[in-house]
C-alpha cells in the first residue's frame, strides 16, 4: 500500500518540526513571549532564555574546573519592571550556576524570586514566581538537573531597599539564588 510510507514519511517530518521547535529560543510553552502578558513582542534590549551564541566553552584547564567547585559569587539577577525575562547582562551569571551545579550533582538550590511595591499583592506573588521559573527554565536548558532546584515567590514581602524611587525599585526586581 502506498499509505504506509507516506504515513512514515509525515511522522518522520513531524519529528523534525518538533525537534526543531524545541531547539528555539525566547518563547514558553504556549508560544508567548518572556515576559509578555498579552503575547506582544519584547523590546529590543531584552534577551530570551537560551540564546546561543554568547558563551565560551570552558577549556580542560585546571583553573575552569576550579570555578566549578565553587558556588558563583554573584548570587543575585534583577529585572526590567514587570518582566520575567533574564537580561542579557546576567546571562553570564546564570550560566556560572549552571556549571556549578553541574559539576556538583549534590547541591540544591532555592531560586527565591522577588518585585517591586507596585502592582497588587497576588500579581506580584505570581510574578516573583514567573522569575524564578524564568531562571530555573534556563538552568534546566543547560542541563541542571530538575531535582536539584525549587522555587520560591515571595514577591513584594521581602525588599531589598527600601524607598519609593526607580533606584529601590530596580533592586528589588530580583531572583536570589541561595544554597
Amino acid at each position: 500500500m502506498q499509505l504506509k510510507p507516506l504515513a512514515r514519511s509525515l511522522a518522520v517530518a513531524l519529528s523534525i518540526v518538533v525537534i526543531a521547535g524545541c531547539s528555539s529560543t525566547g518563547g514558553t510553552q504556549d508560544g508567548d513571549s518572556y515576559g509578555s502578558q498579552d503575547g506582544s513582542s519584547m523590546d529590543a534590549n531584552t534577551s530570551g532564555v537560551g540564546t546561543s551564541g554568547q558563551y565560551g566553552s570552558t577549556s580542560g584547564s585546571g583553573a575552569g574546573q576550579q570555578a566549578d567547585s565553587r558556588i558563583p559569587e554573584v548570587r543575585t539577577i534583577y529585572f526590567d519592571y514587570d518582566r520575567d525575562t533574564i537580561k542579557s547582562d546576567y546571562e553570564s551569571v546564570v550560566m556560572a550556576h549552571a556549571r556549578y551545579l553541574r559539576a556538583n550533582p549534590n547541591a540544591r538550590v532555592v531560586l527565591h524570586g522577588h518585585t517591586d511595591e507596585r502592582g497588587t499583592r497576588e500579581y506580584n506573588m505570581a510574578l516573583g514566581e514567573r522569575r524564578a521559573g524564568a531562571v530555573q527554565r534556563f538552568l534546566n536548558i543547560q542541563g541542571v538537573s530538575p531535582s536539584q532546584m525549587s522555587v520560591v515567590s515571595y514577591g513584594e514581602e521581602r525588599p531589598a531597599a527600601s524607598g519609593q524611587n526607580e533606584n529601590a525599585y530596580s533592586q528589588n526586581r530580583r531572583v536570589v539564588f541561595n544554597y
